[in-house]
């Protein structure tokens, strides 16, 4: 059951005897009694019984460790308006007309302490890499992509934001105000130079950047073109938003004369190089084109249900080929950032819309660690626990009243009982979380400062 012993010295940290290890691997291991060894950030062996030594060891007793998990779709700026009342009955194209006006205000340092914030809560739920659709520029605003950086580096978490845009205001048929839009060119321009100053390609690497159009009702066609050209020559990402309810295949019919995934066809994003956030609408002819093109999709159940957007059609789309990722999204739709939250969620909505035997929690752990690890093109890196493959894990106490009983199955304990945070959230083999509490001396500092933006923010108007 054990992998080889580290090849050189000892390990940094060792996590060590715990109930199972849910490895996640292409073998799908489920180690009891198992350990976990890190050394330089990266996993140097897995197995069961006695640890090896090494400088740190967590002992992961009656606890479940797998691999840390993947947040692929979200926009934390959006943590400044949470539960803002004007919005929270509202359908999507509504709920973003109520809160465009908040956050036309937002600016460099808003964006770092939400960042921070954001991450920070992430990070509790056992969430190890996350990306964000940083869509929103407003004119004057600083360079919000870098602040946002600077929090996941502060905080230690692995980032893979996206540099996202909007080209089209209100004066030209979309959604968003004149002066959070910029120009083609423009933007382009700007996703080139986030790519050459972030983009770091080596393996493990702690920050990658994504080009994410924000949505096809606030682009114009040509930057999606595009943007899709840019992705490819610079070996990139794509990321957008996506078939997400009736009133974004209504909008797509009238204005592009076609249904979402045709248009994803016509612009040249119907590519493996692309991951969609949402795709709550595609029909079974588009499901089976989505996934012979190599398309994924981050599934994002609480947003989905908050919004009365739909239930995505998870399991056809995985039987599709459809790679499927997990996305808290925008705290000011979810209101929430749990990725075992919405892990829990995406099993039950399975359930629901496909029967009692679709969903189960081994397929959402999947989904919520190798599916994101495909969403973002880094399965190998993240997303299993393997030899070779970076340290990131999370480490879930199983005991206790809230999992009395379960004593059977560790994985179906994990999500079917709780609710649960992370007691401990590992990075490159260095704790962010240790039982359950960040590990930051600077939480308190950055969540007053968080309280003062928000209120500056939503009373903007």
């Amino acid at each position: 059951m054990s992998d080889p012993p580290p090849t050189a010295g000892t390990a940094d940290v060792v996590v060590a005897h715990s109930r199972c290890v849910a490895t996640v691997d292409d073998e799908r291991r489920e180690i009891d009694d198992g350990w976990v060894a890190i050394a330089d950030g990266l996993v140097t062996a897995i197995g069961s019984g006695e640890p090896p030594d090494a400088v740190t060891t967590i002992d992961a007793s009656g606890c479940l460790v797998t691999p840390g998990l993947v947040n692929t779709h979200h926009h934390l700026f959006q943590n400044l308006t949470r539960a803002y009342p004007p919005m929270i009955d509202k359908p999507l194209f509504g709920w973003l007309r109520s809160l465009y006006p908040l956050w036309r205000t937002i600016d460099a340092e808003s964006v770092h302490v939400s960042a921070w914030v954001g991450l920070a809560e992430l990070a509790l739920s056992g969430c190890t890499t996350s990306t964000d659709h940083l869509y929103l520029h407003p004119h004057g605003a600083g360079d919000l992509l870098t602040a946002e950086i600077d929090a996941a580096r502060d905080l230690g978490v692995r980032f893979h934001p996206t540099r996202g845009s909007m080209s089209l205001s209100v004066k030209d048929g979309g959604l968003p105000p004149d002066d959070v839009v910029a120009d083609d060119d423009e933007i382009l321009a700007a996703c080139e130079e986030a790519v050459a100053r972030h983009h770091d390609r080596s393996f493990a690497a702690m920050t990658r950047i994504a080009l994410a159009p924000c949505s096809p009702f606030s682009v114009t066609e040509e930057l999606m073109v595009r943007t899709a050209e840019l992705a490819e020559r610079l070996d990139v990402r794509l990321h957008t938003h996506f078939a997400e309810n009736a009133e974004d295949d209504a909008f797509s019919l009238e204005t592009f004369g076609c249904r979402p995934t045709e248009y994803l066809e016509r612009t040249g994003w119907c590519t493996d190089r692309t991951w969609v956030a949402h795709c709550v609408t595609p029909d079974a002819d588009e499901i089976a084109r989505l996934g012979a093109a190599g398309v994924s999709a981050a599934h994002c159940p609480s947003s989905n249900m908050i919004l009365a957007s739909g239930i995505s059609p998870v399991v056809d789309l995985r039987a599709a080929g459809v790679d499927v990722g997990l996305g808290v999204d925008g705290s000011s739709s979810a209101d929430s950032a749990s990725l075992w939250l919405e892990a829990r969620q995406a099993m039950l909505l399975a359930k629901l819309r496909d029967g009692a035997d679709a969903g189960s929690a081994r397929m959402a752990l999947e989904i919520a660690t190798l599916g994101g690890a495909r969403c973002l093109g880094r399965e190998g890196e993240i997303g299993s626990l393997r030899v070779g493959g970076v340290g990131d894990l999370a480490v879930w106490d199983l005991t206790g009243p809230v999992h009395a009983g379960a004593v059977s199955d560790p994985v179906e304990a994990w999500l079917r009982c709780g609710p649960v945070s992370a007691r401990d959230t590992l990075v490159a083999g260095r704790a962010i979380v240790r039982d359950s509490r960040l590990v930051s001396e600077r939480v308190a500092e950055f969540l007053v400062e968080h309280d003062r933006l928000a209120r500056r923010v939503q009373q903007a108007i």
